[in-house]
């Protein structure tokens, strides 16, 4: 399902964004930039994390590291990754395609303001080659996120 559900809800609720199918691998944040021609901050990396009994997702710069203790401070407990299986559960993506697009339930999206530093970023699309390009502003609208200060420095 994956690229296809987002593929369906970009058509529903943003049809004006594109998904850009690059060919190679996008699944890590070097991949990403270096096949995208970015700075690593630009990819906008999909976070699947358990904090206390809740599963979120945060959405942060690509070079930038989650902070145990402002986590902590927003969520009220200490965040934990999720497994490969339970982000697919979650989300329906793979990693190194996780995104906030298209999920099978509805499940709290943060965006960390280190995004907001960008005009743009590449979040992925489903996918571990394919990515969508939009203004960090639009992408917390999209998704109804919260915007939130969870990253280190």
């Amino acid at each position: 399902m994956s690229r296809e559900s987002v593929e369906a809800w970009l058509r529903e609720h943003a049809p004006d964004v594109l998904i850009i199918e690059q060919g190679a691998s996008t699944a890590t944040v070097a991949e990403a930039a270096e096949t995208l021609g970015v700075q690593e901050g630009q990819i906008a990396k999909t976070l699947a994390i358990r904090v206390g009994d809740e599963r979120v997702l945060v959405v942060m710069a690509g070079d930038a590291r989650l902070d145990n203790r402002k986590t902590k401070e927003a969520f009220g407990a200490r965040p934990h990754m999720l497994s490969a299986e339970d982000a697919l559960e979650l989300t329906s993506h793979p990693v190194g395609g996780v995104c906030p697009f298209g999920l099978p339930g509805s499940v709290p999206v943060y965006c960390d303001l280190s995004l907001r530093q960008f005009e743009d970023v590449w979040p992925a699309a489903g996918s571990r080659t394919a990515s969508v390009k939009l203004p960090p502003a639009r992408l917390a609208e999209l998704v109804g996120a919260t915007w939130v200060d969870v990253a280190q420095g």
